[in-house]
This record gives structure tokens, C-alpha cells and sequence, in this order.
């Protein structure tokens, strides 16, 4: 009997989605002061865990900016559940220990756990070596972006688990691994084409749940996470060999718009901050916060690629943001037409201009699967090699930039808008290819 190849698997951030059900007569019931202690308390735990207070920020060799995680909370639609809280950490007992803090809370008083899911992001094996001393910079950065993501700031969230199909017809496993990489090849082409709109963090989960990966989608146009399942669904990895668990869907607010949510108000509220990069921390400072995505897992795998709509960088802050770089783009490559609310990505180097070049045709390869793609060039201007790479969204432009900034050489690397006279919004995020 032949035993099948598994593919190689790499693990990072551990993750807890933790769905609560509130009881409102209990809620409705309680007196002022007693309601005013469980907001009090609620908002208090999740800023702190959102600000990361729970754990250590040293810089490490588990993330490149020193960040140990990532926490959000959601309100949830239907009749499933009410709020959805999420946490990425470390190890595993942090996230365990996030659970019990919670459970200690007087917010948590009126709250009954619904469902839960414990998972791993992953990066798999099957279109790259993960073992492969000789892998490039860029690809290091990709692995590490998916294996130690930054939570998205877009508005909507679509959670559900998933398995592999082991039937009697139709068995993943019992596929050889040639036959399974190239599904998982095809099925990241799909996810691609959503490049400035939807993305993804999938987690591994087997062992540490009933379901075997969890998938979480992240969009400003809650249309676009249904048009992205609706088209996996044709693909034959997910008609012929894909079984899902519930789905859950809801809007992020900041927490310390709790209050509002459970007084029926908007929320966010309409006076607060952008959740995300400017939501307010618990000490009243802004989380810098760039999105990206996680688990390269056997439910995605994709080559190396600004797929996610994240700092490629694996979460490094861009060096800076030009009011307009049009002019810039243009000194290197007249040729380049960027659309309406383009970004541009401007690199300069001091390597000869044809070893840049031969650096910049590698990526460039990667960079043609991606619909957010204008254009990349390479010219020299004052002894120094330069790079113009255009794409459509700021999303997909800061996350080239993050491979971009490993070419040979680099001594500077700016992003910003081409034209700042348009109204583009250029707030897309990178693709995603989800199972579906």
C-alpha cells in the first residue's frame, strides 16, 4: 500500500477565535452601576490586548518588528453570535491565557460562549522548499508574513472551518503530491484576481480542533468576500474535495466603542478613529498597522507575490510617503501609464544597474500574476540604479516594496500615490486565495 507525501509544514503565531453570546435580558435587567462596571472592565481588556499589553515586544527572531500578535473584536450578524474576538500570540499558552482573562472580567458576566476555534498560521511545502537553504530574501519575508500576520483594518469579517474531503471517491489525501500542489497552484490563481479586495489569514488546526484549518477574510466590501467563495466554488479543489464548517460574519469596531454596541448605537461610532492603523490604544496612542495575511496552509499555497495586501516586510513601517510621485516614475520609465489612484513604489541602489536589473526581472515575473500590477522598470539616475514599480492599490504597493527592498544595493525605497490630484481612494488591500 503506498503512503502519501505530506507536505512539509512551518508554524508561527497560535490563534483563538472566540465567539461570546451575550444575554440582553440579563443585560437589561442589571443596574446602571453593575452595567457600568462590565463596559468598564470589557473595553479594558480588549484595548490592552489589542495594544499587546499581555505580552513581551522585544525585538526577536519570531517577527522582524519586535510585535507578538494581534487582537480584534467583532460584532457578529445573525443568530450564532454576538461579538467575535480574535487573538494571534506566540504560543499557545498565551492565547489560553487570554481566554481566562476574559472569563475573569465582570463584562464576561453576560457573555456565553458559542463556539470557539483554536488554530496555527502555517506556511506548507507544496510550491515551495521551506527547507531550501538557498531561499531568497523575498520568499524569507513572504513565509515570515504569513507566519507572523498583522491583523487587516478592513470593515468586514468572514470566519469558517474547513476539511479536506477523505471519501470514498473523493479523498485529498490518497491524491499523490504532485496532483495536490498543482490544485492548490490553480486555486491560488482564483484568489489573485481579488487583489485591493479581499484578504485572507488561514490557520492550521488539526489536532487542536475538529475542523482541520480555519479561514478568515478580511474586506471593506462585504460584496467581495461573496463573489470570492461564489468563483471557489467552481474550482475542482473545493467542489470535489472541500467539506465547510459554519460561517460567521461580522463588522470590526474599536473596543472602546463596546459601550455603544451594547446600546444599540453605530458602531464604529461615527466620531472615532479608523479602526486599525489609527485605532486608539489603551494608553490613547495609535497602533501603526499594516495589514497582512497568514498560513501559507494546504488550503492556499501561492508563489511568492504581493498576494495579501501586506507589508511583504512581514510588518516594517514604510520609509515614507511622497505627496505624488508621478514625476519620479516618469524620470524612469516615460512608458508607464498609471491608472487613476495608482501607487508607486521608487527604489534607488548603488549596485551596477544591470545586476539590479537581472534582480528586478525575478520579481517582475512574480509581480505579472497580480492584477494590481501596472508596471516595474528599472533606469539609473546619478550614479545609482533606480526602480519605478506602479501598482493600482497602496496595499499592493507597500507590500512590493517589502520585496523590492532586498534588492542588491538598496539604499532607500519610498511609497506613495502617483498622482495626488485624482481621488482615488488607494485603500485596497492585497489578494487572497482562500479555499471556498
Amino acid at each position: 500500500m503506498e503512503r502519501r507525501e505530506p507536505p512539509e509544514t512551518e508554524e508561527g503565531w497560535y490563534a483563538l477565535h472566540d465567539f461570546r453570546t451575550i444575554d440582553w435580558d440579563a443585560w437589561r435587567a442589571a443596574p446602571e452601576a453593575v452595567r457600568e462596571r462590565a463596559i468598564e472592565e470589557g473595553v479594558e481588556y480588549l484595548a490592552s490586548h489589542e495594544a499587546l499589553d499581555d505580552v513581551e515586544t522585544e525585538d526577536d527572531e519570531d517577527s522582524e518588528d519586535g510585535e507578538k500578535g494581534a487582537s480584534a473584536v467583532f460584532s457578529v450578524l445573525g443568530h450564532e453570535a454576538d461579538l467575535m474576538i480574535m487573538h494571534l500570540r506566540p504560543a499557545m499558552a498565551d492565547v489560553e491565557r487570554a481566554e481566562r482573562r476574559f472569563e475573569r472580567t465582570a463584562f464576561a458576566e453576560f457573555t456565553t460562549h458559542s463556539d470557539s476555534f483554536v488554530s496555527v498560521t502555517e506556511a506548507s511545502g507544496y510550491t515551495t522548499d521551506l527547507d531550501d537553504e538557498e531561499m531568497d530574501a523575498g520568499l524569507r519575508r513572504y513565509i515570515d508574513m504569513r507566519l507572523h500576520p498583522r491583523l487587516p483594518d478592513a470593515e468586514y469579517v468572514c470566519f469558517y472551518p474547513m476539511d479536506k474531503r477523505r471519501g470514498e471517491r473523493n479523498n485529498w489525501y490518497d491524491l499523490p503530491f504532485s496532483e495536490r500542489a498543482e490544485h492548490m497552484s490553480a486555486h491560488g490563481d482564483i484568489g489573485r484576481k481579488y487583489a485591493g479586495k479581499v484578504t485572507q489569514i488561514v490557520t492550521g488546526s488539526v489536532g487542536f480542533d475538529d475542523w482541520e484549518w480555519g479561514v478568515t477574510l478580511f474586506a471593506d466590501d462585504p460584496a467581495e468576500i461573496k463573489h470570492l467563495l461564489y468563483e471557489m466554488r467552481f474550482d475542482p479543489s473545493t467542489s470535489r474535495y472541500a467539506e465547510f464548517g459554519s460561517f460567521y460574519f461580522g463588522r470590526r469596531f474599536p473596543p472602546a466603542d463596546l459601550e455603544a454596541y451594547m446600546a444599540g448605537a453605530a458602531v464604529p461610532s461615527p466620531e472615532d478613529e479608523p479602526v486599525g492603523d489609527d485605532a486608539p490604544t489603551a494608553d490613547g496612542t495609535a497602533v501603526t498597522d499594516d495589514t497582512t495575511t497568514a498560513g501559507e496552509t494546504a488550503a492556499t499555497d501561492a508563489r511568492v507575490g504581493p498576494a495579501d495586501g501586506a507589508s511583504a516586510d512581514g510588518g516594517t513601517e514604510r520609509e515614507s510617503v511622497d505627496p505624488g510621485l508621478g514625476p519620479a516614475v516618469e524620470a524612469v520609465d516615460d512608458s508607464i501609464e498609471a491608472p487613476e489612484g495608482a501607487y508607486a513604489v521608487l527604489v534607488e541602489s548603488e549596485a551596477d544597474e544591470s545586476e539590479v536589473a537581472e534582480a528586478v526581472e525575478d520579481l517582475r515575473g512574480n509581480f505579472a500574476h497580480y492584477d494590481s500590477h501596472v508596471a516595474t522598470s528599472v533606469g539609473s539616475e546619478a550614479d545609482l540604479a533606480t526602480v519605478a514599480s506602479v501598482w493600482e492599490t497602496e496595499r499592493a504597493a507597500e507590500t512590493a516594496a517589502g520585496f523590492l527592498a532586498d534588492l542588491p544595493g538598496e539604499t532607500d525605497h519610498r511609497v506613495g500615490p502617483v498622482d495626488t490630484s485624482g481621488d482615488g481612494d488607494g485603500d485596497g488591500d492585497g489578494d487572497s486565495t482562500p479555499e471556498a
